[in-house]
């Protein structure tokens, strides 16, 4: 009887510029076997995410590269296969940090048993998973949304986005979402219940933005920077709070060439009294019990909706996340393994 093989995809080459099919090599190995205090996992689902791509470069960062020829990183739902840990047993559910691979060996660290009654599988590693806990630790920690402020989040059709949106909803404020196209639009303001949901590739975007802002912006969730930065920034109150989670329009070859407009973003930063705040989820990693409790009741309310956008097999995955890189996902991107 052959030995199973483990389908594994890893990094061939850092990319030069926007990432290509050619930056990645999928390989078949044997599945490893257990041995004493470890575990052997099956991938079922694989979250796909922005971070992901500097992860691809060797640059200093709040976390160290993926090796070329290594497994590209990624969160997982897995399902323990083999268990020679006291700890598991063969058909417990898992979150897990396994990347992008068909099986993986654990010894236990890190992994999170899952109820695969409470909630599909896939949100965990969604609207109850990292993406999920971004918006909520970020937005209420960060941008402290109070009644009757507006609050305007890029990526407003994404995981994070739209989170954001629906939390600020909840708080009292005026929910503001930037997205691309009039679908995701459509799906910001009508299903979601976005005040306004701007497109930011009509022409007259930055004064869309603008009308839809008559009293300037209190909280603005940075997931994108770029163009939508570049509007967004003179409508800032005095006071208002910028979380920076994400700059994806510059993740993909940033071009740091042209004028540098540090001074003036630095005078304005003074002038208005911002508050602008670089964070990476895991810094709250305190807040998570309480997340997951209110999460989970605002989701059985139907005060937070998601939306996900789930592709089927391995092999997959690196289209789907090059795609993601240019916005081409609607809704959380997860690669169901098996």
């Amino acid at each position: 009887m052959s030995q199973p093989q483990n389908t594994r995809i890893v990094l061939a080459s850092r990319p030069q510029g926007p990432v290509k099919p050619d930056n990645f090599r999928i390989e078949a190995v044997p599945v490893s076997v257990p041995g004493d205090g470890e575990i052997l996992l099956k991938i079922l689902f694989l979250s796909l995410d922005p971070y992901m791509r500097g992860r691809m470069d060797d640059a200093e960062s709040y976390a160290a590269p993926v090796a070329v020829d290594a497994v590209m990183e990624g969160g997982t739902v897995a399902e323990v296969i083999e268990s020679k840990h006291p700890g598991y047993k063969p058909g417990d559910i898992v979150l897990s940090h396994s990347g992008w691979q068909s099986y993986a060996l654990s010894d236990g660290a890190g992994l999170r048993k899952l109820d695969p009654n409470a909630a599909p599988l896939s949100t965990a590693v969604g609207i109850l998973g990292m993406p999920g806990f971004t918006a909520y630790a970020g937005l209420l920690t960060i941008g402290q949304p109070k009644p009757g402020e507006t609050v305007v989040v890029a990526a407003a059709s994404g995981p994070v986005g739209s989170t954001v949106g629906q939390i600020a909803r909840i708080k009292g404020a005026r929910a503001v979402g930037i997205a691309g196209g009039a679908d995701k639009c459509a799906f910001v303001r009508d299903e979601l219940g976005f005040d306004v949901a701007i497109d930011h590739r009509a022409p007259d975007f930055a004064e869309q933005l603008q009308q839809a802002c008559p009293s300037g912006i209190d909280v603005y969730f940075e997931n994108v920077g770029g163009a939508v930065w570049d509007a967004v920034f003179p409508l800032l109150n005095t006071f208002a709070r910028v979380p920076v989670c994400g700059l994806i329009a510059q993740y993909d070859g940033l071009d740091l060439s042209g004028k540098d407009r540090l001074p003036a973003l630095m005078r304005d930063i003074l002038k208005k009294s911002l508050t602008v705040r670089g964070f990476i989820q895991r810094e709250f990693i305190d807040q998570r019990p309480a997340f997951l409790e209110t999460m989970s009741g605002w989701l059985r309310t139907g005060e937070v909706k998601y939306r996900e956008d789930i592709v089927d097999g391995l092999a997959n995955a690196p289209e789907a996340f090059m795609g993601l890189l240019k916005g081409h996902n609607f809704g959380k991107l997860v690669i169901r393994v098996a």
